[in-house]
């Protein structure tokens, strides 16, 4: 009829202590890497923000041109 998982306190035991196990796992940037790829992502955030609203303009220029 319905399947209902067991939440005993041992296996919320056991899932935390294997989430804290995949956390120790993680290759966490250092604080250079970090300021770089956030350096990079800013940028290219900001350039593809210009560009868009560069083609937006043009468009919006031509269209008023041909009504």
């Amino acid at each position: 009829m319905s399947d209902k998982k067991e939440t005993s306190p041992a296996l919320k035991r056991s899932w935390f202590q294997e989430l804290k196990a995949e956390f120790k796992k993680i290759s966490w940037p250092g604080k250079s890497q970090l300021f770089k790829e956030t350096t990079v992502v800013l940028a290219v955030a900001i350039f593809i923000g210009l560009l868009i609203s560069v083609v937006d303009w043009l468009l919006n220029m031509g269209l008023q041109f041909i009504w």
